[in-house]
C-alpha cells in the first residue's frame, strides 16, 4: 500500500504549489534592467509585507517599508520584562505542519519549532475539560465519557457525508487539481450562503444527537478547542481549515514567532542587482518609514505614498498588506485606485475579536503530581467559564514558565475589552481557582500580566477575518486582485496582500501565499516575468482560478 502523502495548504480554492515555487532554484523571476534598483512601497511590516519585501529585494527592487506600529504585525511576541526568554505570544502562536510555505521561511531562518500544547495532545500532557461545573481529566479521547466520543464521531461522519472530506483530503495530499476543483466547486455552491452552525444542526449525524452534543462541540470542539465563536461564519471557512489540517499537528516557534519577520528584515540572501550582504534593513537605512497616511495616483505610471509626517514617496507600485478596513479609515486612499466591486469587498470584510491574557510563573508547577490521583495538578484547560482556553508553556523545570490564562474570541473577548490587564488576570485566576480549588496558582505568579484585545488596536481593528455567508464573491475579488492585466490604468499598480486577502484568514500561511501573489503581480506590472521552468501563480491562474460566482450570475 502506498503511504499517503502529507496534507498541505494546497487550495482548495486556488491549488497552486507556493511551497515548490519559492523553493525552486530557478527563482521567482527577472525584471528588465531599467527596473533594477527601483523603489516600491510596502505598507505593513507583518509577515505578509516582510515576505513580499524579501522576495522583491531578491529580484533587484528596493522595497521601502512603511509601518505605523511595530514590526511583526500579528506575529507579536512580547517578552516578560524580567525574563526575556519567557514569551507571551499575543498574535499567531500555532503553526501547522501543513503550512509548508510559511515553514519554508521558518526553515530558511533556522527557527526552532516544538509541538504546541493543544488539548488532548502529547505536548499538553493532561487536558482538563470543565463544563457545567464538572471537571474531567484526560490524556486522549479514550479517557473521556461516551458523550464526547459521540460528538467526535458525529463531526467526522458529517464531514465525510456532507462535504466529501475523504475525497478532498486525498486529492489535496496528491495535489490532484482536477479532483479538488470538482468537489470544492460543488461545496462552494452548496455552502457559501450557509453557516457553520447550519452544517452542524442539519447534518444527519448530529440530528440523531441532543442539543447538549452540539453545545459540547461548540464549547470544547476537537483539535485546537471550542468552535462556537465560528458558528456564525460561512461553513466554507471551516472546511478550508479542517481539509488542510490547519487545526492539527501544530507547532510553536521557540523564542517567539516575531523572529520570522524580524529575521527576514536582517537576512542577506543572494540577490539580483544588489551586492552581497544587502538586506531589507540596509535598503531601508536601518528603520522602516512611519505609517502610511495617504495613497494617491499621480500619473498612469506613478503612485504617491504620504507618511504620517507628510513625507511623500513616488513609486511605480504599492503593496498594501494592512488590514483592509485601514484603507478607508487611517489611510486616505484615492477612490479611483480600486473598482467599486473591490471597494465593496474590502469594506465588507468581517473581523473577529480576540483577547489573550498571560502571566509568568516561577516554574512549571503544573507538572507536580496530585498525591491522590497521581495526575499532574493542572493541565491545558478548556471550559465554559470566562477563560475558555488556558495553555501552559514550559521553559524547563528550573526556569520561569508562562500561562496563557485566557484565550477568547468574539463575545467572550468583548467581555474583557474594557478591563485593564490586572483585572483580566484577576478574573481569569478566579475562574481557574474554581476548577482547581486545591491549587494555589496565584502563589506562583511573578511579574505583571500581559494582555491584548486586537479589536482595540487602531492598526488592526480586529484579530482576523471571519467570512460570513455570502462572502465568497468578496473573498475571490480580493484574492484575485493581483491579476491586473484587464484592469483600467487607474487601478493598476496597487496590490493587496495579507491573511484577510487569503482564503485562510487567521493563518500565517494565507498571509505568505497572498504576499507571493503580489510578488508575481508587481513583477509583471514592472515588465518582468517568471522563470520558464518555474511558472508563478499568475502564469497558471487561468487553469487554477477560484470559482467565479460573479461571472455565473451575469
Amino acid at each position: 500500500m502506498n503511504e499517503r502523502k502529507p496534507i498541505s495548504v494546497f487550495g482548495p480554492d486556488f491549488p497552486f504549489a507556493y511551497d515548490n515555487w519559492v523553493a525552486n532554484p530557478a527563482g521567482l523571476g527577472t525584471l528588465p534592467a531599467d527596473r533594477q534598483g527601483q523603489t516600491i512601497a510596502v505598507i505593513g511590516a507583518g509577515v505578509s509585507g516582510m515576505v513580499a519585501a524579501f522576495e522583491l529585494m531578491k529580484l533587484g527592487l528596493c522595497p521601502l517599508i512603511f509601518e505605523s506600529g511595530r514590526m511583526g504585525g500579528r506575529l507579536r511576541s512580547e517578552p516578560f520584562v524580567n525574563s526575556p526568554q519567557s514569551i507571551a505570544e499575543l498574535g499567531g502562536m500555532r503553526f501547522p505542519e501543513s503550512a509548508t510555505t510559511f515553514n519554508h521561511y521558518a526553515d530558511l531562518l533556522q527557527l526552532e519549532r516544538r509541538p504546541f500544547p493543544n488539548p488532548l495532545t502529547e505536548a499538553a500532557g493532561v487536558t482538563v475539560i470543565d463544563l457545567a461545573g464538572e471537571s474531567l481529566y484526560a490524556r486522549g479521547m479514550d479517557d473521556l465519557p461516551p458523550l464526547y466520543r459521540e460528538v467526535a464521531t458525529a463531526w467526522a461522519t458529517a464531514l465525510d457525508e456532507e462535504a466529501y472530506f475523504s475525497e478532498l483530503q486525498q486529492a489535496i495530499a496528491q495535489r490532484d487539481v482536477v479532483t479538488i476543483k470538482h468537489y470544492w466547486n460543488i461545496l462552494v455552491h452548496e455552502w457559501d450562503d450557509r453557516t457553520f452552525y447550519d452544517f452542524i444542526a442539519t447534518s444527519r449525524s448530529f440530528q440523531d444527537l441532543s442539543f447538549r452534543h452540539r453545545e459540547v462541540f461548540g464549547q470544547v470542539g476537537f483539535g485546537t478547542g471550542g468552535w462556537d465563536s465560528d458558528f456564525r461564519n460561512t461553513m466554507l471557512e471551516i472546511l478550508r481549515v479542517v481539509l488542510t489540517e490547519c487545526d492539527d499537528h501544530q507547532h510553536y516557534i521557540v523564542g517567539g514567532a516575531e523572529q520570522l519577520p524580524r529575521g527576514l528584515w536582517m537576512a542577506t540572501p543572494e540577490c539580483q542587482h544588489w551586492p552581497a550582504g544587502t538586506s531589507l534593513c540596509s535598503l531601508n537605512r536601518g528603520a522602516t518609514r512611519s505609517g502610511a497616511r495617504k495613497i494617491d495616483r499621480i500619473d498612469p505610471q506613478t503612485l504617491r505614498v504620504t507618511d504620517e509626517y507628510g513625507n511623500e514617496h513616488d513609486v511605480p507600485a504599492v503593496l498594501a498588506t494592512c488590514q483592509s478596513w485601514l484603507l478607508t479609515t487611517s489611510i486616505e486612499t484615492d477612490e479611483q485606485l480600486f473598482s467599486q466591486d473591490n471597494w465593496m469587498a474590502l469594506d465588507r470584510t468581517s473581523y473577529m475579536q480576540s483577547s489573550k491574557t498571560f502571566v509568568m510563573v516561577d516554574r512549571p508547577f503544573w507538572k507536580d503530581k496530585n498525591p491522590v490521583t497521581g495526575l499532574p495538578c493542572m493541565g491545558m484547560t478548556l471550559t465554559d467559564r470566562l477563560t475558555r482556553g488556558t495553555y501552559l508553556f514550559d521553559n524547563g523545570d528550573d526556569q520561569p514558565a508562562v500561562i496563557c490564562l485566557s484565550y477568547t474570541w468574539m463575545a467572550d473577548a468583548l467581555k474583557m475589552l474594557p478591563l485593564p490587564a490586572e483585572d483580566r488576570a484577576r478574573l481569569a485566576l478566579d475562574a481557574l481557582q474554581k476548577i482547581y480549588p486545591e491549587l494555589d496558582i496565584r502563589s506562583h505568579v511573578i511579574g505583571k500580566p500581559i494582555t491584548i484585545s486586537w479589536e482595540a488596536d487602531p492598526n488592526f481593528l480586529g484579530a482576523f477575518k471571519g467570512a460570513l455567508p455570502g462572502h465568497y464573491r468578496y473573498n475571490r475579488r480580493m484574492f484575485s486582485h493581483f491579476m491586473q492585466d484587464g484592469m483600467p490604468d487607474a487601478q493598476r499598480g496597487i496590490f493587496i496582500a495579507g491573511d484577510d486577502v487569503s482564503w485562510t484568514p487567521g493563518w500565517a500561511e494565507g498571509a505568505v501565499q497572498t504576499a507571493l501573489n503580489a510578488v508575481w503581480g508587481i513583477t509583471r506590472h514592472l515588465g518582468g516575468k517568471s522563470a520558464g521552468t518555474n511558472p508563478g501563480p499568475g502564469d497558471l491562474f487561468a487553469s487554477l482560478a477560484p470559482l467565479d460566482l460573479d461571472a455565473e450570475s451575469e
